[in-house]
């Protein structure tokens, strides 16, 4: 019998952790929150290790920015979970950052520092059904209760690997759950390929459900400040 990879392995056990947390005790306090947030960023190769710093950055500092811990603050319940996970091709999603409930600013500066410190891989192709098929395994695990679900989906190329995105973004859309979508406009990308037209892409077959809506990055500098502005109409 074949092994499972490192990754899968990582990511079972993850998961498996999560489970256990909504067994504890303590959870019985604190299981309710505004907001289920999972983030999936793409991590294929045309996103350079300059490219994928600055998205693991931009998500660091957008989740410690005080507007968006305000946001937070003055939701119904005052805490959101977030679950960031990096994808790839159809069959590789690393979930970097399992289940996480956010209610203060210690809260998302320990979150942004476990994030820094956790190692990267970049992975061949692109598949955006792959990565919503694994953020609604995501939300039908979370150890938590959450008044919105929410997906965002953050890429700088189009699915080109898999099935397409559209029936997996229609599923979840079915069930209650918005699809939002950061494209980035990647000027300078690997392998000859440049898709400037990514953020029409994403509008047509990835964003979905009540209320969804995309925010471009004009560029990957740029990421840090989308990245901020798409929390902050999320959370509120």
């Amino acid at each position: 019998m074949a092994m499972p990879s490192k990754g899968v392995t990582r990511r079972r056990a993850l998961l498996a952790a999560g489970g256990m947390l909504a067994c504890g005790p303590a959870l019985a306090q604190t299981a309710s929150v505004d907001v289920l947030l999972v983030l999936a960023i793409d991590v294929s190769r045309s996103v350079t290790d300059e490219e994928a710093v600055l998205q693991r950055d931009g998500y660091r500092g957008a989740m410690t920015d005080p507007a968006v811990l305000a946001a937070i603050a003055n939701g119904p319940l005052g805490a959101i979970a977030v679950a960031y996970f990096e994808w790839a091709r159809y069959d590789y999603q690393d979930l970097i950052m399992p289940w996480t409930r956010i209610a203060g600013a210690a809260d998302a500066q320990a979150w942004a520092d476990r994030l820094g410190a956790l190692p990267r891989q970049s992975v061949t192709w692109t598949s955006i059904s792959g990565a919503l098929r694994y953020a609604g395994h995501l939300l039908a695990a979370a150890p938590f209760e959450g008044t919105r679900r929410v997906v965002d989906v953050s890429g700088d190329g189009a699915n080109n690997n898999g099935p397409p995105a559209e029936p997996e973004r229609d599923a979840l859309v079915a069930a209650g759950v918005t699809i939002n979508g950061l494209p980035i406009i990647n000027r300078h990308p690997r392998f000859g390929r440049l898709e400037l037209d990514v953020d029409k892409y994403y509008d047509s077959a990835v964003i979905g459900g009540p209320g969804a809506f995309l925010i471009v990055a004009e560029d990957f500098t740029a990421f840090s400040d989308a990245i901020k502005r798409k929390l902050l109409q999320e959370i509120a």
